[in-house]
């Protein structure tokens, strides 16, 4: 992984679209910070595409969708995506499984949960999984004591066993029955969305993610950005990204600490005295402070407020 700094001009400049994972990419202990929020703004108004890639829930995505200054979102890794027509007042919910597979698949969910909280003692239900529509996700140290690795590994095994994907956020495990992943439904976000073949855009794509289940993305985005927690996970990871930010995501703070889990991580952050922007832009973040990082923002990308509707309609950028 190479320092952010090394993302050369040429290639920020060549950037449309911002893909960002959520929780320890943008958020600092479980909260949104109003610099990350702020940078999501200011990159859809310059007409840069933005769209989070999350394991969160469908009811989480929903509002995101609604809310959030972003083009969509990706939710519960990879299993739907949800677009927001504001002029039109309608929601695209577009899963990669129908309602009728998803109800079967919710039965051996439930089936295996019980399993696993009969095995693991200490791992909980996350709090969210009300408003899920597609996984299971386990929690292992949001809203828990963090749970050591042997037990996490624990969880997936259970997962596995049962023919489940297990993939390992850096505070949940998540388990499916399918065959997709978050970049397996991106491409259909750009192909149905965009009207984009991702293979053909990809090096005009950055993607900002932090964890093991963000490894697809990091394998094909030749511009993936890990937040500096990323290397809590490295030795789990079938992919890293190419670049690293000096900071730990949405809190990269002077005295910010490491995710829950490798708990042998040390406080890498504590001697910084610069502040990442805004993780999920990755190629925007400050030297010093978070005005100057909005200055880079604002320098960085482009200015045309038809730019989002020029990309989506094939035309090359000038």
């Amino acid at each position: 992984m190479k320092p952010l700094s090394e993302f050369t001009e040429s290639d920020r400049a060549a950037v449309e679209v911002v893909l960002t994972d959520i929780d320890d990419t943008l958020t600092h202990e479980g909260r949104l910070p109003a610099v990350a929020y702020g940078a999501m703004e200011r990159l859809r108004d310059a007409g840069v595409t933005v769209v989070p890639i999350t394991g969160r829930p469908a009811g989480w995505c929903d509002l995101i969708a609604r809310q959030w200054p972003v083009d969509g979102v990706v939710g519960e890794n990879g299993a739907f995506y949800y677009r927001y027509d504001d002029q039109a007042r309608r929601m695209t919910r577009r899963y990669w499984k129908s309602a009728q597979e998803r109800a079967a698949d919710r039965a051996r969910l439930d089936r295996l949960r019980d399993v696993i909280l009969a095995q693991v003692p200490g791992a909980a239900v996350a709090s969210d999984q009300f408003s899920r529509e597609a996984d299971l996700a386990i929690d292992f140290c949001e809203d828990v004591p963090p749970l050591p690795p042997r037990e996490v590994d624990r969880i997936i095994a259970l997962f596995e066993a049962a023919g489940a994907v297990a993939k390992v956020s850096s505070i949940h495990v998540n388990g499916w029955f399918g065959a997709y992943d978050k970049l397996a439904m991106t491409r259909h976000f750009f192909a149905e969305v965009l009207g984009r073949d991702l293979d053909a855009v990809k090096a005009r794509v950055v993607f900002a993610g932090d964890s093991p289940n963000d490894a697809p993305m990091f394998g094909f985005f030749p511009h993936a950005v890990g937040v500096a927690n990323v290397a809590a996970f490295k030795d789990r990871m079938t992919a890293l990204p190419a670049y690293v930010t000096p900071g730990g995501g949405g809190r990269a703070l002077p005295n910010w600490r490491t995710p829950c889990w490798p708990p042998a991580q040390a406080d890498q952050g504590a001697d910084q005295a610069a502040m990442v922007c805004c993780a999920c832009a990755g190629w925007a973040f400050s030297r010093a402070t978070a005005g100057a990082g909005a200055a880079s923002m604002a320098t960085m990308a482009r200015t045309s407020s038809d730019r989002r509707t020029r990309w989506a309609s094939g035309r090359r950028m000038k």
